[in-house]
């Protein structure tokens, strides 16, 4: 009989099935036992304690490798809403010599993330060093965790579209935080964002245009490969 290869099977099944690794090494977080609601409101009082000041954040505590592994000691990419962790991953493999940051305001799914960060590091000695994830509100306590001209890249990469027009106001990109997250960017530093949702891609165009601190680099329109094969299908059936 074939050793059983998770890889065989295509996810969302692969997420609901075991994982089967030596035992000398710690299993990965299953994604199943860290599910919370997709939204949340990030204007209500969670339980956060911000510092009061960048410098009173001891980093270490999050960051083990030694700074001379490291272009510097500060953070330089912040992956805002990272979710489950997908684009954090892969900075720290695409850029390992750089601190990434995760932050995610979902209790569940941050804890998912740092979980999954120890695991790897114990499975991959000396890797996945450079990066972290942590809990709080971006909308309100960036400033708390970063200094002026600290990030070169910022992510938002599928952000809550917040549909109803009374919600706008909880969309991590308006005026008001572009200003910001500026403020935390160094001159040249870039914002990167995606969605799947063309109104929101709209909304966030547009405030990034309107916005005397940022210049458009790339705006570019990616087609969704479902949403083709299903326009093909209704064109056959309608033939």
């Amino acid at each position: 009989m074939e050793p059983f290869n998770r890889e065989d099977i295509s996810d969302p099944l692969a997420d609901f099935l075991p994982t089967y690794e030596p035992e000398n090494l710690p299993r990965l977080p299953a994604k199943r036992l860290y599910r919370q609601r997709a939204h949340c409101n990030p204007w209500s009082d969670h339980s956060f304690f911000p510092p009061k000041k960048p410098s009173e954040i001891d980093w270490s505590q999050h960051y083990p490798s030694p700074v001379s592994s490291l272009s510097d000691e500060l953070i330089r990419h912040a992956d805002i809403g990272c979710g489950y962790g997908g684009l954090l991953f892969h900075l720290s493999t695409i850029f390992p010599n750089i601190r990434s940051i995760g932050i995610e305001i979902r209790i569940k799914v941050c804890d998912y993330v740092q979980e999954k960060i120890r695991a790897l590091r114990e499975q991959n000695p000396g890797e996945y060093e450079n990066i972290a994830c942590i809990r709080t509100n971006a909308m309100r306590f960036l400033p708390n965790y970063f200094n002026q001209s600290q990030l070169h890249k910022i992510f938002f990469l599928y952000p809550d579209p917040h549909f109803k027009r009374v919600k706008h106001k909880w969309r991590i990109i308006t005026q008001s935080l572009l200003a910001v997250y500026a403020f935390l960017l160094i001159p040249t530093g870039r914002l990167y964002s995606a969605t799947d949702v063309p109104e929101l891609a709209e909304w966030i165009v547009a405030h990034l245009r309107h916005h005397q601190l940022f210049k458009e680099i790339c705006y570019t329109r990616f087609e969704c490969p479902a949403n083709k094969q299903g326009l093909e299908a209704i064109q056959l059936l309608k033939g």
